[in-house]
């Protein structure tokens, strides 16, 4: 996975905040709140040219909300964003041409057929490919007659995609790219995905696909009501929890007759029915202590599994522990 080609900037995000209702001495309701909601709440971020960048994060965390701020569709209550040095809202005319996005939401005249959405759009795109080579790249060419409202949802993605990258942007918005696509066709869009980062697009992604992020991502941020609560490359944010070690004990064993936890590198266990499940940050070694106990025991450890931290799992305990506090 490349991180981006150079220290080139084409993204800049400061103290971003986003309000939906009254700035301020709004209707009160009963419990004393006002009607505004504050989506995006003061975070910072930057990506570099050719790096593709993940933002994710539970419903209503404030992804959508904050793309739409990079794209220029709406103004930031507060903050400032820059793309490819320009304020995408203010300076539209600048950026415009040289961005494309993918919305959740295509809104395609349902009574044109593939091929001529595909070719309405290239008519307001700036140096549009050919129609031919934009519905080959998403597989669409075998539906270019059909009619937007006869399309499958995945497929409507698929056409959103094309409609995307026309232009071959240099900075490429993809908001929720792959939802409704079976595997097969999911697993064509990543391929796509990276062929334009190859080539040097930026891209800037949502997705409720934690492995598509794992798969595609050269950093990433999780958000959570409007703030970011972690950032960095996957192998950084899943470093920053434990692995896991998960066997079933022998009858008439205990946790107690293992070697001092604390020896082992573990930091946390439980038990379910039977079922022993270490924490470490250790994998290794660890590892190697119970299978040495078990060894000298000459006991066989039943369904022993013992992998690292994926990036579901820091998500999840990521998302639990801010929803303790």
């Amino acid at each position: 996975m490349n991180i981006g080609d150079s220290n080139e900037r084409v993204i800049d995000v400061t103290g971003l905040r986003r309000r939906y209702g009254p700035s301020g001495g709004g209707r009160k309701s009963k419990k004393g709140s006002t009607d505004a909601f504050e989506a995006v709440r003061g975070i910072d971020f930057s990506v570099h040219r050719g790096e593709l960048f993940a933002l994710l994060g539970t419903n209503g965390a404030g992804k959508t909300s904050t793309l739409e701020l990079l794209e220029g569709l709406a103004a930031p209550t507060g903050g400032t964003v820059r793309v490819l040095g320009h304020n995408p809202y203010t300076e539209r005319a600048k950026v415009r041409p040289r961005v494309g996005a993918m919305l959740q939401e295509g809104g395609f005249p349902t009574e044109l057929t593939v091929e001529e959405t595909v070719r309405m759009w290239a008519g307001a795109t700036t140096g549009a490919r050919p129609v031919g080579e934009a519905l080959a790249s998403v597989g669409m060419t075998r539906r270019k007659d059909v009619r937007v409202k006869q399309l499958s949802g995945g497929e409507r993605r698929r056409l959103d995609l094309a409609t995307a990258t026309l232009g071959r942007p240099e900075v490429l918005f993809l908001d929720e790219p792959t939802t409704g696509l079976d595997t097969e066709a999911r697993h064509g869009t990543w391929e796509l995905i990276r062929e334009l980062r190859e080539g040097g697009t930026t891209v800037v992604l949502t997705t409720h696909y934690l492995e598509e992020a794992e798969e595609l991502a050269d950093r990433l941020a999780i958000m959570h009501r409007g703030r970011i609560a972690t950032s960095g490359t996957v192998s950084d944010v899943v470093a920053t929890h434990p692995a896991q070690i998960s066997f079933e004990l022998p009858p008439g064993y205990t946790v107690g007759e293992l070697p001092p936890l604390p020896a082992l590198g573990v930091s946390g266990h439980e038990t379910v029915g039977r079922t022993l499940r270490l924490q470490t940050t250790d994998l290794q070694g660890a590892a190697t202590g119970v299978l040495l106990w078990a060894r000298d025991k000459g006991i066989e450890l039943r369904g022993l599994d013992a992998r690292s931290a994926s990036l579901e799992e820091a998500f999840l305990r990521i998302a639990k522990g801010l929803e303790d506090k």
